[in-house]
């Protein structure tokens, strides 16, 4: 062979050689790295079609399996519904029939069982047939119960809680309705209720709200353990309809008497509610001159008619003693309330009374007489409220209702010590238009 070709030839081979070691330096220097990865790779250009599959079989060993003991226990839940007694509330945690007459045969659950709530948990813990362990009775304000099984019997012990009341402030828009935008602003609807009361005497809910009407509210709201048990109170609040602001804040005088009065120290609280139902819609107006739907002639039309369904609650518009509570001609069901200042007030077409109201009995100012209805000559339900003085009708939504009187000079400095607060607070969520800050 020539010397040229071979020292070629051995150039090659010592080059194949020398990527051969370099390849297998790399491999072996990286088992150690890639551990079990390495063993699955396979070196480039190697061919798999010549090696025979081969099957193993090895026996694995597996752990036993944890067997289901009549000591476990289950744990289970119940939330009361409206209409529940005890006895069928325990009855959806399977709880054994004995057990259950054995649990409200205890002296503290038979004390509790006639003041259940709807909406109160109830946490059974339960063996796999049914067997009562113990159990926790939700108790709303106070501590929870919890009842222990001992023996044939049972042993009860009130729960350590950490109970606190905490300020949450909520600011929204009004897009369709006061409900939708406080829904949407997570205010709840018992400080919803306390917000439109409170302005009630200063705004028509019915007729005056409007779209991009905003609203900010301050409130407590009571904790149970870290979580929420219940809506507390309205401390202050502002409504703004149609670009002017309506504000409220709480105050408690020397006496423990609360009542809400703007920043400046006006009482809200007026002789009269502008209206005696909480949400409805006028159907016909006071007028001099008005076709009757039933009789077809012209004849005064001397209150306000408020359109509503039937059992809608009727609120008294003030203090009063009631007059007359019964049935009277074309008014149908009627109450008839008599003012201190010698205002009466009328509430007609009524489906029915409230109990105890009837002549002679004192009611005070938001407190629900009767209920909505159709009687007498009527074409559909509704209320007619009339307002009267000196026996002669006026116009309720036109009429100048009478206030509270003003605070004292001397409950003035006690009224901004305690309100100064809500009333920056109020500025801080006008200025900054928050949806909500806790």
């Amino acid at each position: 062979m020539p010397l040229t070709k071979l020292r070629i030839l051995t150039y090659r081979m010592t080059g194949a050689e020398r990527r051969f070691s370099l390849r297998t330096l790399v491999a072996l220097s990286s088992l150690p790295l890639f551990g079990v990865v390495a063993a699955f790779g396979l070196a480039p250009d190697t061919n798999t079609l010549d090696i025979t599959p081969q099957t193993i079989t090895e026996a694995i060993a597996l752990p036993a399996l944890a067997s289901a003991s009549s000591n476990d226990s289950f744990e289970r839940e119940s939330v009361i519904q409206s209409g529940d007694t005890l006895s069928s509330a325990l009855l959806r945690l399977r709880i054994d029939d004995l057990e259950i007459q054995r649990l409200l045969a205890t002296d503290s659950v038979r004390q509790m069982a006639s003041s259940i709530r709807a909406g109160r948990r109830i946490q059974a813990t339960t063996t796999q047939d049914g067997q009562l362990i113990a159990i926790r009775f939700d108790r709303g304000d106070a501590p929870a119960l919890t009842v222990r099984k001992q023996g044939e019997g049972f042993v009860s012990e009130e729960s350590s809680e950490v109970l606190e009341t905490r300020v949450v402030m909520r600011s929204g828009r009004i897009l369709s309705s006061l409900y939708g935008a406080t829904d949407s602003a997570g205010v709840p609807d018992k400080i919803a209720n306390q917000m439109a009361e409170t302005f009630s005497t200063s705004l028509d809910f019915r007729e005056d709200l409007r779209r991009g009407d905003t609203f900010s509210v301050i409130y407590t709201v009571d904790y149970r353990n870290g979580e929420p048990i219940a809506a507390g109170k309205l401390l202050a609040a502002e409504f703004v309809n149609a670009g002017k602001p309506y504000r409220a804040v709480l105050f408690r005088d020397n006496s423990g008497r609360e009542a809400y009065y703007t920043p400046e120290g006006e009482s809200l609280k007026k002789g009269f509610l502008r209206s005696p139902l909480e949400f409805s819609r006028v159907t016909s107006s006071f007028s001099n001159s008005r076709k009757h739907p039933v009789y077809g002639f012209h004849r005064a039309h001397t209150g306000v008619d408020f359109g509503a369904p039937t059992g809608t609650r009727v609120k008294a518009t003030g203090e009063a003693i009631v007059k007359f509570a019964g049935r009277r001609g074309g008014y149908g069901n009627l109450v008839i309330l008599r003012h201190p200042n010698g205002y009466e007030t009328y509430y007609a077409h009524l489906s029915a009374f409230a109990s105890g109201i009837r002549s002679g009995r004192a009611v005070k100012q938001g407190q629900v007489i009767a209920y909505v209805g159709s009687t007498g000559a009527s074409t559909g339900p509704h209320l007619h409220y009339e307002v009267r003085i000196a026996g002669r009708p006026q116009n309720p939504m036109a009429i100048k209702l009478p206030g509270s009187p003003p605070l004292s000079v001397a409950q003035r400095a006690r009224f901004r010590e305690q309100t100064a607060t809500w009333s920056d607070n109020l500025a801080l969520l006008r200025g900054t238009n928050l949806a909500a800050l806790d």
